[in-house]
């Protein structure tokens, strides 16, 4: 499952380059290239880096896909008898 991220709409939307951007937080123009057209997935330490530099919760940037929200994709475990 890839990870769905806005990287491109933030980045436009304060006028930053993919080059920008990874230098803010370190990493190459193509890694930033790969995570933001979804062929790779950052490590959580990146993605965590990727929202600080936006200035936003790492939530505003990435997502899993999915048509449920995360309590309704988990078992149901029955109540004690």
């Amino acid at each position: 499952m890839v990870v769905k991220n806005r990287i491109r709409v933030l980045r436009a939307e304060r006028g930053w380059s993919q080059t920008e951007l990874a230098e803010l937080i370190g990493v190459s123009r193509q890694t930033v290239s790969s995570i933001e057209a979804e062929r790779s997935e950052p490590s959580l330490s990146l993605a965590f880096d990727i929202a600080e530099a936006f200035g936003v919760a790492i939530e505003d940037v990435f997502t899993r896909p999915s048509t449920k929200p995360p309590w309704e994709r988990a078992p149901q475990v029955p109540p004690p008898s």
